[in-house]
């Protein structure tokens, strides 16, 4: 990508409204471009983001039978009747007024479409266990919307839905989620600081679980047994006050930000609508079913509120919007030229590269910019390095610039 044809450009100042880290580096580094209260437009640079995010979920989903599909943003007012939420959830639900006065409303989750789509497809045990997800924006009427992309009105969602025969086999396929939900922090680079977190079970449970990354600007308070790696949230460690797994009630205490939960829904959603199979012995019995979130642009807000310095985002290689940041420094054209050259072998050997290749830009705004913008390597092309026949190499996270020769620099990605 030619930095001089990307839409969404950096700035020096930041929002007179940003109320964190990851509101303003996202915006001032050109990744998003805030609507209104809880809402953003995703520029380029923030798409590719939350797209490479979203494609790591994604990947790990699919990895255990999860069924991609896609449900609709609107539904119709008799599903939410159907549960009660159209009460429970009056205080976050929007809603809209169809042709003929019909009262729809944008989904916040999506039980109420999923539970009746696979009731129509699912009738013996033959048919089950199924787990079906979607990566999908959700719509809360939050009535504090703040802190950037980590709570907003609008907001990219994965909610995987798995139906089973008994509980048994949901507790199974429950455990299987869990696992990789960690292979998925992991490969942001936050598996170490993000716990399972005990909370509330509500209706469903005596517990529902969490998981909870640590974070400064975290509005969760949780207790951390650090031997078992697991926590406790704080509206249930008056009832909980030591760990669940080995009874250790030396908790440390830490502020942490949700990016996921999951939640044993049982028969709740299945018995509003209905819905039973036939087991082994043609008698029907109720479908059991649990339900399993994260969220992508919360998750791109945490990153940003953890991996940043006083310049800007560091983004883990993982998701990156690109892998190397190449400039070519000076009005030298033998710097541009060679700067093209190493843009287009670099990109044809699949390395993602965004060029600054801009004309009448200081060289001291274009490193500037190379650090909000955060993309792991930085590549620099100049009058300097040409005449030792090289370019500079840094990492994004390292002080250390390396000096590598022109005819090396290609495979050393």
């Amino acid at each position: 990508m030619l930095y001089s044809k990307l839409f969404g450009k950096t700035s020096k100042t930041a929002p007179a409204d940003a109320d964190s880290v990851n509101a303003r580096l996202l915006t001032q580094a050109g990744f998003v471009s805030k609507q209104m209260a809880g809402v953003y437009n995703y520029l380029p640079l923030g798409l590719r983001v939350l797209n490479n995010i979203q494609n790591i979920i994604r990947e790990e989903m699919n990895m255990i039978g999860g069924n991609e599909l896609l449900m609709p943003t609107l539904t119709q007012e008799e599903n939410y009747k159907e549960t009660g939420r159209d009460v429970a959830m009056s205080d976050v639900l929007f809603s809209t007024e169809g042709a003929g006065g019909a009262k729809i409303y944008l989904n916040p989750t999506h039980e109420e479409v999923i539970t009746p789509l696979v009731q129509k497809f699912v009738f013996s045990y033959k048919d089950l266990p199924l787990a079906v997800y979607q990566i999908q924006n959700k719509f809360r009427n939050e009535a504090r919307a703040k802190s950037g992309l980590l709570r907003g009105r609008e907001f990219s969602m994965k909610d995987l839905y798995s139906f089973h025969a008994n509980e048994e086999d949901l507790n199974r396929y429950y455990e299987i989620v869990k696992d990789a939900y960690f292979k998925i922090y992991n490969r942001l680079g936050i598996g170490d600081i993000t716990y399972l977190t005990f909370a509330s079970g509500g209706t469903f449970s005596r517990y529902s679980h969490e998981f909870q990354t640590v974070c400064d600007i975290g509005e969760d308070l949780i207790y951390v047994c650090e031997k078992c790696h697991v926590a406790v949230n704080k509206e249930i460690i008056e009832e909980q006050n030591q760990c669940p797994e080995c009874g250790n009630q030396d908790l440390v205490t830490k502020n942490a930000v949700e990016v996921g939960n999951i939640f044993k829904q049982k028969t709740k959603f299945t018995s509003a609508f209905k819905f039973l199979y036939k087991d082994e012995n043609d008698a029907e019995q109720p479908v059991e079913m649990a339900a399993y979130g994260i969220g992508p642009s919360r998750v791109m807000g945490t990153l940003a509120e953890i991996f940043h310095d006083d310049k800007g985002i560091i983004w883990p290689e993982s998701v990156a919007p690109f892998k190397v940041h190449l400039l070519a420094l000076g009005k030298e054209d033998e710097a541009k030229n060679e700067a093209k050259k190493i843009y287009e072998e670099l990109s044809a050997k699949g390395v993602e590269v965004l060029y600054d290749d801009r004309d009448n830009v200081s060289a001291g705004a274009k490193l500037a910019d190379a650090d909000l913008i955060g993309i792991p390597y930085r590549v620099v092309v100049s009058k300097k390095t040409l005449a030792q026949g090289a370019v500079e190499l840094k990492k994004r996270n390292e002080d250390d610039v390396e000096i590598i020769k022109i005819d090396e620099i290609v495979s050393s990605f």
